[in-house]
C-alpha cells in the first residue's frame, strides 16, 4: 500500500457510473422477479460492496466512508448506475465509488440471467472526484 500518512485528510467525494445492458423483454419483467426488486437489492449490494472495498482490492486503504449512495434507473436499453461516495480522509474514494457501481451491476445480471443469459455490463467508469492533492477530475467538463 501507498504510505498516505504524510497527507491531510480532505473531504473527498466521487462519483462512478455502470451500464446494464438487456433487452426490451428483460426491462419489461423486471417488476415480476420472483427474487424481487432487482434495482432495489442492487442499491443495498452497491452500498455494501463500497463499504468493503478494502476487503476486495488488495491495495486499497481502509475509509471512514461518510456518505455512500447508489441509483439504478431503467433507461432505454437497459439500467444506469450511479453510484457516489464521500469521505474526509487522506486518500480518495473512488475505487468505494467503482465498486459499488460494479457490484450493483453484476446484482442486478444475477437476479435477471435466468432471463437472459445476454445482458452485459459496460461503460463502468469514473465521472467525477473531488479533493485531494491531484484536485477535481470532471468526466464531461463543462
Amino acid at each position: 500500500m501507498v504510505d498516505v500518512s504524510e497527507k491531510s485528510p480532505t473531504r473527498r467525494t466521487a462519483e462512478a457510473h455502470a451500464f446494464v445492458a438487456m433487452s426490451a423483454e428483460v426491462l419489461k419483467a423486471l417488476p415480476e422477479n420472483p427474487k424481487g426488486n432487482p434495482l432495489e437489492i442492487a442499491r443495498f449490494a452497491g452500498i455494501q460492496a463500497a463499504k468493503r472495498t478494502a476487503d476486495l482490492i488488495p491495495m486499497c486503504h481502509p475509509l471512514p466512508l461518510t456518505h455512500i449512495d447508489v441509483a439504478a434507473e431503467i433507461v432505454k436499453g437497459g439500467i444506469e448506475i450511479r453510484a457516489t461516495a464521500s469521505t474526509t480522509a487522506a486518500t480518495g474514494v473512488e475505487m468505494e465509488a467503482l465498486t459499488a457501481a460494479s457490484i450493483a451491476a453484476l446484482t442486478i445480471y444475477d437476479m435477471c440471467k435466468a432471463l437472459d443469459k445476454g445482458i452485459v455490463i459496460r461503460e463502468v467508469r469514473l465521472e467525477k472526484k473531488t479533493g485531494g492533492k491531484s484536485g477535481d477530475y470532471n468526466r464531461r467538463k463543462p
